[in-house]
């Protein structure tokens, strides 16, 4: 399945449908009486977020979406039948652009949550809506009004509470297959990972916290240089970020200062997202010559960050990290129990 988190398309809802002209035959009524019925409402077009969906690939082959036109108006005052809403799903985690604006119409992150995206059109009045003690018998009726059309951009941004981010190769594809059931692909190369990839980590209390492994950032990304430019909408759900770090690299502070510039240059709050730093592949390193703890000491400092040694591969430290981790959403999760409350 092609992962697709972008997509432009157009929505048209139903037309209304026309009022029409018409008599009805009765005695001492003039001209029979006027009995045209209203035409009916044009459908409109729903968005409905969807759990089972996970990406926008549906979009790439169909472009427009158009609700059901209203029927037009009866004899005998029958207003026409309303035309049907056209309901279109989406994975959770979709934003609703306006194309043209780039005004963001809607969020639809939980299961079921709808949105109106395109309302459909009045029906016309038949000519029975105009009788008057002046006018006993019209002759006109209005056409139903036009639905609503929008040019729309749709951006999925996944629903992940931990967002794995770092260089190329630092090994995030790596830690998700260790700590969850996902399986990315892995290889000694820059960009393996082309998409993002989830995966669901047990707490100790049995529930399940999903973590993205985001593809590796470079330098200049958040100005659409390689690959994470395309995916750093991704992380902006997530409540805590951990940053894997090569512990291997020849300049370790150096690629912790390159992804805080991008998370910086980027916005929308990242750079101040609850953080923990990981040193990873501490078994590749030789610690005769790298002293691990003053690195990590460092980082320590720049960051104001908890900082852990680990392992993805021979799951040397990965316990701690995740107790931190935990302890950090449960705190988010009390602060946001508070605010709700207050």
């Amino acid at each position: 399945m092609q992962f697709i988190d972008q997509a432009n398309i157009e929505v048209e809802a139903g037309k209304g449908g026309d009022g029409i002209v018409a008599f009805r035959r009765e005695k001492y009524v003039p001209a029979g009486g006027p009995s045209g019925g209203n035409g009916g409402r044009g459908g409109s077009v729903i968005f409905v977020a969807k759990e089972n969906l996970q990406t926008l690939l549906d979009f790439r082959y169909n472009h427009r979406f158009q609700g059901e036109n209203g029927g037009r108006g009866g004899p005998n005052n029958c207003t026409g039948a309303n035309g049907k809403d056209l309901t279109v799903e989406v994975p959770c985690g979709t934003a609703i652009y306006d194309a043209e604006s780039g005004e963001l119409l809607a969020d639809l992150i939980e299961q079921n949550q709808t949105f109106v995206v395109a309302k459909g059109g009045k029906g016309g009045l038949g000519n029975q809506h105009f009788l008057s003690n002046r006018n006993r018998a019209p002759e006109y009726a209005l056409p139903g009004l036009p639905g609503e059309i929008k040019q729309l951009r749709l951006e999925l941004k996944l629903l992940a509470e931990v967002g794995i981010i770092g260089l190329p190769n630092a090994g995030k594809s790596t830690l998700i297959s260790a700590l969850s059931a996902a399986r990315p692909k892995i290889a000694d190369y820059p960009f393996t990972t082309l998409i993002p990839n989830l995966g669901v980590v047990r707490k100790p209390t049995g529930d399940g916290t999903v973590f993205a492994d985001i593809p590796g950032l470079i330098e200049g990304a958040s100005g659409g240089a390689g690959l994470g430019h395309d995916f750093l909408r991704h992380i902006e759900r997530t409540r805590v970020l951990l940053h894997l770090i090569d512990a291997t690299s020849e300049d370790v502070i150096g690629e912790y200062k390159t992804i805080k510039k991008e998370l910086q240059d980027y916005g929308r709050g990242l750079a101040e997202r609850s953080l923990v730093l990981a040193l990873n592949k501490i078994d590749a390193v030789d610690q005769e010559s790298v002293d691990l703890n003053a690195l990590a000491m460092e980082l320590n400092h720049l960051s104001f960050a908890p900082v852990f040694l680990i392992s993805a591969v021979t799951g040397a430290g990965l316990q701690p990290m995740l107790q931190e981790i935990w302890r950090l959403l449960d705190e988010l999760n009390a602060v946001q129990q508070v605010e709700v409350l207050g």
